[in-house]
């Protein structure tokens, strides 16, 4: 099977600091996929990297065999990439419902004159984005809670929205940066249900950063380990996990 993702000799360095270096991944459609590495390792320069908030000094990223590298995180949105972040950021003043909204605007459109003058379109595009967002609201439980504001949601109902927002921009690919950082152990265990439910019910291929290796040995099929901006380690979950190196740079630290 042909690889949703797929990275060559990534690279970056920040002002002489080599902060990644000749990184490479290949992952599959529909593959749970955990990268993984000590505080400081690269992980979230990657995700950076991946979604356009940094431009790589060299190496090749691929979606679907085209080429997005270096491209305005908006286009590689738009391209079918899209992510948390390990300090969630919710439109905190904005209410749960219009939280998922905001990520539905690159499908559904009216124009300003449309929106101001209240003309038919924007009512049936405001109706048809209120739809889909509580049907995402409902797979995450949150229907209940549509009227709140966000900032008001308890923290785990936080990092659920945020991943249903996400989904609501239709991406092929997730990333989630961290997402049981903060949880306690009942809600991680609903957190890995809810990734599994999210990978089998919306065709999604998900690439997640975690600490906690209960979450990762658990739902991750592969795994690539950093250390210094470098592979250290890749692979079958199970066989990394076991690798001298990962255990002496990482799970023994």
């Amino acid at each position: 099977m042909a690889a949703l993702l797929e990275v060559k000799n990534l690279g970056i360095s920040f002002g002489g600091l080599r902060a990644v270096d000749d990184f490479e991944i290949s992952i599959k459609k529909g593959q749970l996929y955990g990268l993984i590495g000590p505080n400081g390792a690269g992980k979230t320069t990657i995700f950076n990297l991946l979604t356009g908030v940094y431009k790589p000094s060299e190496g090749v990223i691929s979606l679907e065999g085209n080429n997005i590298t270096g491209l305005k995180t908006i286009e590689i949105n738009k391209a079918g990439i899209a992510r948390t972040f390990q300090n969630i950021r919710l439109f905190k003043d904005l209410s749960v419902l219009d939280n998922v909204k905001a990520g539905l605007h690159n499908h559904y459109k009216y124009s300003t004159l449309e929106g101001i003058l209240r003309l038919p379109n924007y009512f049936k595009m405001e109706k048809a984005m209120n739809e889909k967002a509580m049907e995402l609201l409902k797979v995450f439980e949150l229907e209940g809670e549509a009227d709140y504001l966000a900032a008001n949601l308890p923290y785990g109902k936080q990092r659920k929205l945020e991943i249903a927002r996400a989904l609501a921009t239709e991406p092929r690919l997730l990333l989630l940066d961290e997402p049981a950082a903060g949880m306690n152990p009942n809600e991680t265990m609903e957190l890995m249900d809810t990734i599994r439910f999210v990978r089998d019910n919306f065709d999604m291929t998900i690439l997640l950063i975690e600490h906690d290796m209960k979450l990762v040995s658990g739902i991750c099929e592969e795994l690539t380990v950093l250390n210094f901006g470098r592979i250290l380690s890749q692979g079958k979950t199970s066989r990394v996990l076991n690798d001298p190196q990962v255990i002496t740079a990482y799970l023994g630290e």
